[in-house]
Protein backbone atom coordinates (compact mmCIF):
# COMPACT_ATOMS: atom_id res chain seq x y z
CA UNK A 1 0.00 0.00 0.00
CA UNK A 2 1.44 3.36 -1.03
CA UNK A 3 1.82 5.81 1.93
CA UNK A 4 0.11 9.17 1.67
CA UNK A 5 2.39 12.11 0.98
CA UNK A 6 3.11 14.23 4.07
CA UNK A 7 4.08 17.39 2.21
CA UNK A 8 0.60 18.99 2.26
CA UNK A 9 0.37 18.41 6.01
CA UNK A 10 3.77 19.96 6.55
CA UNK A 11 2.83 22.92 4.40
CA UNK A 12 -0.38 23.35 6.39
CA UNK A 13 1.55 23.30 9.66
CA UNK A 14 4.02 25.81 8.26
CA UNK A 15 1.21 28.15 7.22
CA UNK A 16 -0.42 27.84 10.65
CA UNK A 17 2.88 28.69 12.35
CA UNK A 18 3.35 31.75 10.15
CA UNK A 19 -0.21 32.87 10.89
CA UNK A 20 -0.22 32.14 14.61
CA UNK A 21 3.18 33.53 15.51
CA UNK A 22 2.29 37.15 14.64
CA UNK A 23 -1.02 36.80 16.47
CA UNK A 24 0.73 35.45 19.54
CA UNK A 25 3.31 38.20 19.34
CA UNK A 26 0.60 40.86 19.14
CA UNK A 27 -1.29 39.24 22.00
CA UNK A 28 1.84 39.17 24.14
CA UNK A 29 2.62 42.81 23.29
CA UNK A 30 -0.89 43.86 24.30
CA UNK A 31 -0.62 41.92 27.55
CA UNK A 32 2.73 43.49 28.43
CA UNK A 33 1.40 46.95 27.56
CA UNK A 34 -1.71 46.59 29.70
CA UNK A 35 0.15 44.95 32.56
CA UNK A 36 2.69 47.76 32.50
CA UNK A 37 -0.07 50.34 32.90
CA UNK A 38 -0.90 49.14 36.41
CA UNK A 39 0.92 51.07 39.12
CA UNK A 40 1.72 49.44 42.46
CA UNK A 41 0.96 51.41 45.61
CA UNK A 42 4.32 50.79 47.29
CA UNK A 43 3.81 53.63 49.79
CA UNK A 44 0.59 52.10 51.12
CA UNK A 45 2.09 48.62 51.25
CA UNK A 46 5.04 49.86 53.32
CA UNK A 47 2.82 51.88 55.69
CA UNK A 48 0.45 48.95 56.25
CA UNK A 49 3.40 46.64 56.91
CA UNK A 50 4.60 49.04 59.61
CA UNK A 51 1.16 48.87 61.24
CA UNK A 52 0.81 45.08 60.95
CA UNK A 53 0.37 44.52 64.70
CA UNK A 54 -2.42 47.10 64.98
CA UNK A 55 -4.49 45.66 62.13
CA UNK A 56 -7.24 43.01 62.42
CA UNK A 57 -5.86 39.47 62.05
CA UNK A 58 -5.42 38.18 58.52
CA UNK A 59 -6.63 34.69 59.38
CA UNK A 60 -10.19 33.86 60.36
CA UNK A 61 -13.13 31.57 59.77
CA UNK A 62 -14.38 33.23 56.61
CA UNK A 63 -12.61 30.89 54.18
CA UNK A 64 -11.98 32.38 50.76
CA UNK A 65 -13.71 35.65 51.60
CA UNK A 66 -11.94 38.65 50.07
CA UNK A 67 -12.38 42.26 51.13
CA UNK A 68 -11.15 45.10 48.96
CA UNK A 69 -11.27 48.87 49.33
CA UNK A 70 -11.88 50.96 46.20
CA UNK A 71 -10.97 54.63 46.53
CA UNK A 72 -12.08 57.22 44.01
CA UNK A 73 -9.37 59.87 43.59
CA UNK A 74 -9.80 63.20 41.86
CA UNK A 75 -6.10 63.59 41.08
CA UNK A 76 -4.57 61.99 38.02
CA UNK A 77 -1.44 59.92 38.50
CA UNK A 78 -2.16 58.04 41.70
CA UNK A 79 -2.48 58.88 45.37
CA UNK A 80 -1.25 61.86 47.31
CA UNK A 81 -3.04 64.82 48.90
CA UNK A 82 -6.05 64.61 46.58
CA UNK A 83 -9.55 64.17 47.94
CA UNK A 84 -11.25 60.79 48.06
CA UNK A 85 -14.96 61.56 47.97
CA UNK A 86 -15.87 57.97 47.09
CA UNK A 87 -14.75 54.96 49.17
CA UNK A 88 -16.32 51.52 48.76
CA UNK A 89 -15.63 48.28 50.62
CA UNK A 90 -16.17 45.36 48.24
CA UNK A 91 -16.56 41.90 49.75
CA UNK A 92 -16.61 38.72 47.67
CA UNK A 93 -17.13 35.20 49.07
CA UNK A 94 -15.20 32.37 47.50
CA UNK A 95 -18.21 31.00 45.61
CA UNK A 96 -18.82 34.41 43.90
CA UNK A 97 -22.58 33.99 44.32
CA UNK A 98 -22.90 37.49 45.71
CA UNK A 99 -20.93 40.68 46.07
CA UNK A 100 -21.47 43.26 48.80
CA UNK A 101 -20.46 46.86 48.05
CA UNK A 102 -20.52 49.20 51.05
CA UNK A 103 -20.16 52.96 50.55
CA UNK A 104 -18.66 54.96 53.41
CA UNK A 105 -19.99 58.54 53.65
CA UNK A 106 -17.20 61.07 53.24
CA UNK A 107 -18.73 63.31 55.94
CA UNK A 108 -18.81 60.58 58.61
CA UNK A 109 -16.95 61.68 61.75
CA UNK A 110 -14.45 58.98 62.71
CA UNK A 111 -11.28 58.39 64.70
CA UNK A 112 -8.34 58.54 62.28
CA UNK A 113 -5.32 56.70 63.70
CA UNK A 114 -1.68 57.73 63.58
CA UNK A 115 -0.69 57.41 59.91
CA UNK A 116 2.58 57.51 58.04
CA UNK A 117 2.61 60.14 55.33
CA UNK A 118 3.38 59.01 51.80
CA UNK A 119 6.77 60.74 52.01
CA UNK A 120 7.69 57.84 54.29
CA UNK A 121 9.49 60.02 56.83
CA UNK A 122 6.70 61.73 58.78
CA UNK A 123 3.67 60.60 60.76
CA UNK A 124 0.36 62.29 61.50
CA UNK A 125 -1.17 62.45 64.95
CA UNK A 126 -4.40 60.57 65.76
CA UNK A 127 -7.43 62.82 65.46
CA UNK A 128 -11.19 62.99 65.19
CA UNK A 129 -12.17 64.18 61.72
CA UNK A 130 -14.45 63.48 58.80
CA UNK A 131 -13.67 60.22 57.04
CA UNK A 132 -12.39 61.51 53.70
CA UNK A 133 -9.59 63.44 55.46
CA UNK A 134 -7.83 60.13 56.17
CA UNK A 135 -6.79 59.94 52.52
CA UNK A 136 -5.43 63.47 52.61
CA UNK A 137 -3.43 62.72 55.75
CA UNK A 138 -1.83 59.45 54.67
CA UNK A 139 -3.14 58.21 51.34
CA UNK A 140 -4.72 54.80 50.83
CA UNK A 141 -2.99 53.23 53.84
CA UNK A 142 -4.53 55.76 56.23
CA UNK A 143 -7.98 55.25 54.67
CA UNK A 144 -7.62 51.48 55.09
CA UNK A 145 -6.42 51.73 58.69
CA UNK A 146 -9.30 54.06 59.53
CA UNK A 147 -11.78 51.62 57.98
CA UNK A 148 -10.25 48.63 59.75
CA UNK A 149 -10.46 50.40 63.12
CA UNK A 150 -14.05 51.42 62.39
CA UNK A 151 -15.32 48.03 61.20
CA UNK A 152 -12.92 45.42 62.58
CA UNK A 153 -12.68 44.00 59.04
CA UNK A 154 -9.27 43.13 57.59
CA UNK A 155 -8.73 44.60 54.12
CA UNK A 156 -6.93 42.26 51.71
CA UNK A 157 -5.97 44.83 49.07
CA UNK A 158 -7.11 48.06 47.48
CA UNK A 159 -7.49 50.06 44.30
CA UNK A 160 -7.13 53.81 43.92
CA UNK A 161 -9.16 54.70 40.83
CA UNK A 162 -8.89 58.09 39.14
CA UNK A 163 -12.27 59.60 38.36
CA UNK A 164 -11.20 59.87 34.73
CA UNK A 165 -11.59 56.07 34.54
CA UNK A 166 -15.37 56.49 34.65
CA UNK A 167 -15.28 58.48 31.43
CA UNK A 168 -13.03 55.97 29.68
CA UNK A 169 -14.97 52.88 30.77
CA UNK A 170 -18.37 54.32 29.87
CA UNK A 171 -17.10 55.20 26.38
CA UNK A 172 -15.60 51.71 26.05
CA UNK A 173 -18.97 49.99 26.71
CA UNK A 174 -20.86 52.33 24.39
CA UNK A 175 -22.51 54.55 27.00
CA UNK A 176 -24.87 54.02 29.94
CA UNK A 177 -28.58 54.81 29.83
CA UNK A 178 -30.20 56.73 32.70
CA UNK A 179 -33.72 58.08 33.16
CA UNK A 180 -34.40 61.33 35.03
CA UNK A 181 -37.78 62.21 36.47
CA UNK A 182 -36.88 65.91 36.27
CA UNK A 183 -34.18 68.11 34.79
CA UNK A 184 -30.84 68.26 36.63
CA UNK A 185 -28.27 71.04 36.51
CA UNK A 186 -25.09 71.39 38.56
CA UNK A 187 -22.65 73.87 37.07
CA UNK A 188 -19.98 72.92 39.63
CA UNK A 189 -19.26 69.71 37.69
CA UNK A 190 -20.74 70.51 34.27
CA UNK A 191 -23.88 68.43 34.78
CA UNK A 192 -26.82 69.54 32.62
CA UNK A 193 -29.54 67.07 31.60
CA UNK A 194 -33.23 67.50 30.78
CA UNK A 195 -35.90 65.20 32.16
CA UNK A 196 -36.24 61.90 30.31
CA UNK A 197 -33.99 59.06 29.16
CA UNK A 198 -30.39 59.72 28.11
CA UNK A 199 -27.58 57.53 26.80
CA UNK A 200 -24.68 59.12 28.64
CA UNK A 201 -21.24 59.24 27.08
CA UNK A 202 -18.14 59.23 29.27
CA UNK A 203 -18.00 62.97 29.91
CA UNK A 204 -21.68 63.17 30.79
CA UNK A 205 -21.42 60.10 33.02
CA UNK A 206 -18.50 61.58 34.97
CA UNK A 207 -20.49 64.76 35.60
CA UNK A 208 -23.53 62.69 36.58
CA UNK A 209 -21.73 60.71 39.30
CA UNK A 210 -19.97 63.81 40.66
CA UNK A 211 -23.05 66.04 40.80
CA UNK A 212 -24.05 66.92 44.34
CA UNK A 213 -24.58 70.51 45.41
CA UNK A 214 -27.46 71.40 43.07
CA UNK A 215 -28.99 67.92 42.68
CA UNK A 216 -31.53 66.40 45.04
CA UNK A 217 -31.03 67.56 48.63
CA UNK A 218 -27.37 68.39 47.98
CA UNK A 219 -26.10 65.85 50.52
CA UNK A 220 -23.29 63.34 50.18
CA UNK A 221 -25.77 60.55 50.98
CA UNK A 222 -27.85 61.59 47.98
CA UNK A 223 -24.76 61.47 45.76
CA UNK A 224 -23.89 58.01 47.09
CA UNK A 225 -27.35 56.76 46.07
CA UNK A 226 -26.82 58.19 42.58
CA UNK A 227 -23.40 56.57 42.30
CA UNK A 228 -24.71 53.21 43.48
CA UNK A 229 -27.50 53.25 40.90
CA UNK A 230 -25.09 54.30 38.17
CA UNK A 231 -22.60 51.55 39.09
CA UNK A 232 -25.44 49.04 38.92
CA UNK A 233 -26.38 50.27 35.44
CA UNK A 234 -22.75 50.16 34.31
CA UNK A 235 -22.37 46.64 35.69
CA UNK A 236 -25.49 45.48 33.85
CA UNK A 237 -24.28 47.15 30.65
CA UNK A 238 -20.92 45.39 30.80
CA UNK A 239 -22.53 42.03 31.54
CA UNK A 240 -25.35 42.41 29.03
CA UNK A 241 -23.29 43.20 25.95
CA UNK A 242 -20.72 40.46 26.68
CA UNK A 243 -17.92 43.00 26.97
CA UNK A 244 -15.76 40.57 28.95
CA UNK A 245 -16.10 37.93 26.23
CA UNK A 246 -15.52 40.20 23.23
CA UNK A 247 -11.83 41.07 22.70
CA UNK A 248 -12.68 44.11 20.59
CA UNK A 249 -14.83 45.53 23.40
CA UNK A 250 -12.70 44.17 26.25
CA UNK A 251 -9.40 45.80 25.29
CA UNK A 252 -10.64 49.43 25.60
CA UNK A 253 -12.12 48.60 29.01
CA UNK A 254 -8.87 47.01 30.20
CA UNK A 255 -6.89 49.95 28.80
CA UNK A 256 -9.17 52.38 30.64
CA UNK A 257 -8.93 50.50 33.92
CA UNK A 258 -5.23 49.68 33.92
CA UNK A 259 -4.20 53.21 32.96
CA UNK A 260 -6.31 54.72 35.74
CA UNK A 261 -5.56 52.60 38.81
CA UNK A 262 -2.92 52.35 41.48
CA UNK A 263 -3.21 48.94 43.10
CA UNK A 264 -2.18 47.30 46.33
CA UNK A 265 -0.35 43.95 46.50
CA UNK A 266 -2.38 41.13 45.00
CA UNK A 267 -4.24 43.38 42.58
CA UNK A 268 -1.29 45.05 40.86
CA UNK A 269 -1.28 43.04 37.64
CA UNK A 270 -3.47 42.59 34.61
CA UNK A 271 -4.06 38.96 35.54
CA UNK A 272 -5.30 39.89 39.02
CA UNK A 273 -7.56 42.69 37.77
CA UNK A 274 -9.04 40.49 35.07
CA UNK A 275 -9.61 37.77 37.65
CA UNK A 276 -11.53 40.23 39.83
CA UNK A 277 -13.58 41.36 36.81
CA UNK A 278 -14.30 37.72 35.92
CA UNK A 279 -15.44 36.99 39.46
CA UNK A 280 -17.75 40.00 39.44
CA UNK A 281 -19.22 38.94 36.11
CA UNK A 282 -20.00 35.50 37.52
CA UNK A 283 -22.10 37.09 40.27
CA UNK A 284 -25.81 36.96 39.31
CA UNK A 285 -27.31 40.36 38.57
CA UNK A 286 -29.41 40.16 41.75
CA UNK A 287 -26.34 39.15 43.75
CA UNK A 288 -24.55 42.50 43.47
CA UNK A 289 -25.90 44.55 46.36
CA UNK A 290 -25.08 48.10 47.36
CA UNK A 291 -25.18 49.40 50.91
CA UNK A 292 -24.25 52.57 52.76
CA UNK A 293 -22.84 52.63 56.28
CA UNK A 294 -25.88 53.63 58.42
CA UNK A 295 -25.56 57.16 59.79
CA UNK A 296 -27.56 59.85 61.58
CA UNK A 297 -27.11 63.63 61.61
CA UNK A 298 -24.20 64.59 63.84
CA UNK A 299 -25.49 66.08 67.11
CA UNK A 300 -22.80 68.78 67.27
CA UNK A 301 -21.35 69.26 63.78
CA UNK A 302 -23.49 70.80 61.05
CA UNK A 303 -23.23 69.07 57.66
CA UNK A 304 -21.55 66.07 59.27
CA UNK A 305 -22.92 62.63 60.16
CA UNK A 306 -22.33 60.11 62.94
CA UNK A 307 -22.70 56.34 63.03
CA UNK A 308 -26.10 54.85 63.63
CA UNK A 309 -24.47 52.63 66.24
CA UNK A 310 -27.00 49.78 66.33
CA UNK A 311 -27.49 49.38 62.58
CA UNK A 312 -23.84 50.03 61.73
CA UNK A 313 -22.78 47.52 64.36
CA UNK A 314 -24.97 44.85 62.76
CA UNK A 315 -23.54 45.62 59.31
CA UNK A 316 -19.92 45.52 60.52
CA UNK A 317 -20.52 42.21 62.33
CA UNK A 318 -21.90 40.67 59.14
CA UNK A 319 -18.87 41.92 57.20
CA UNK A 320 -16.47 40.43 59.74
CA UNK A 321 -18.22 37.05 59.57
CA UNK A 322 -18.71 37.05 55.79
CA UNK A 323 -22.49 36.85 56.06
CA UNK A 324 -25.06 38.47 53.79
CA UNK A 325 -25.44 42.05 54.89
CA UNK A 326 -28.61 43.25 56.58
Amino acid sequence: MTPRPRLPVRRLLLVLVWVLLPLLAVGWWLYVRLDGNVRTDHAAAAALADDAEARPPADGSSGDLRTYVIIGSDREGGTGTARSDTVVMLQLPGDARRAEAVHVPRDLMVDIPRCRKETGTEWTEPRRAQFNWAYRYGGAACTIRTLEDLTGVRVDSHLVVEFSAVEKIVNAVGGVEVTLAEAEHDWHVGHDLAAGTHLLDGKQALAYVRARQLVGDGSDLNRIERQQEFLRLLYERARGDSTLLNPARLYPVLEAVTSSVTAGPGLDSLTALYGLARDLRSVPSHGLRFHTVPVVPHPERENRVALDEERAGALFAALREGRELP
